[in-house]
């Protein structure tokens, strides 16, 4: 089995690590020229954005050629994700693939123009994380299907959704509008966590335009000194099963 995942804070890594299997980081992956994945089992793990997937694991399902009997995609989500299973599907189906299963992992939702990172913290008692990742667990290891189901409707509301919030908030000049103060010391960690090479630390930091909206850069900063206008709090978040350094692994793409 192999488990493809994209993470910003460390929530879908820690999920595909749960589930198991040679884990593969999509930043990584797109890397290369030409992106072959066989198994018997193959699967992608990534938050909702504005309810669908990430630019970049759209764009990773359109270039590569994944060759299956059985394909999973798990969303992790924070407080809702509307039709983002439909946009999975819909994806799925334009690359030719067969969505045998499709499930949600409520946790921590780190967007901070809607969420205070103290109370999202604080609803994770209630989310029961490690109970959903049982279910899911034991359901792909079984192979189990659940399908997506595109009733009549579905379609309109996902392009709906889309309007509304997608075109509005996932931009590659996002970035372009961060504020970087006084604290910053150049460290170069903004530049190592960003899966899409969008950062440049010199005499002062620097944002092109290929942001993926995931706001690793925000939350790893060790000095807190990156932010957006209307942030909801200082408080900054990362799973706490996973350390930096896996991150960094999983998204740096300034390494030769």
């Amino acid at each position: 089995m192999k488990t493809c995942y994209f993470t910003a804070t460390g929530n879908c890594l820690y999920v595909a690590e749960r589930i198991g299997g040679e884990l593969l980081s999509i930043p990584q992956l797109m890397r290369q020229d030409e992106i072959v994945i066989e198994d018997e089992a193959v699967g992608i793990v990534c938050p909702v954005y504005a309810v669908e997937m990430p630019m970049m694991v759209r764009e990773f399902m359109q270039r590569a050629r994944i060759d299956t009997d059985y394909f999973f995609f798990i969303y992790t989500y924070g407080e809702g994700y509307a039709e983002a299973l439909a946009h999975a599907e819909s994806v799925a189906r334009e690359v030719g693939l067969d969505l045998a299963y499709a499930n949600t992992v409520q946790m921590v939702d780190n967007y901070l123009p809607g969420f205070e990172m103290g109370q999202q913290r604080e609803s994770l008692a209630r989310k029961d994380v490690d109970g959903q990742l049982e279910r899911v667990c034991a359901d792909i290891a079984a192979r189990r299907e659940r399908k997506v189901e595109m009733k009549v409707g579905t379609k309109a509301k996902m392009l709906m959704w889309q309007k509304m919030l997608a075109e509005r908030i996932l931009r590659k000049d996002t970035a372009q509008g961060y504020i970087v103060s006084d604290a910053c010391t150049r460290c170069g960690i903004c530049a190592r966590v960003c899966p899409a090479n969008n950062i440049t630390v010199g005499d002062g930091v620097s944002f092109a335009d290929r942001c993926e909206v995931c706001y690793a850069c925000l939350h790893a900063c060790p000095q807190g000194a990156l932010h957006i206008p209307g942030e909801r709090s200082e408080a900054r978040f990362r799973n706490e099963h996973i350390p930096l350094k896996r991150i960094i692994e999983a998204n740096d793409q300034t390494r030769v």
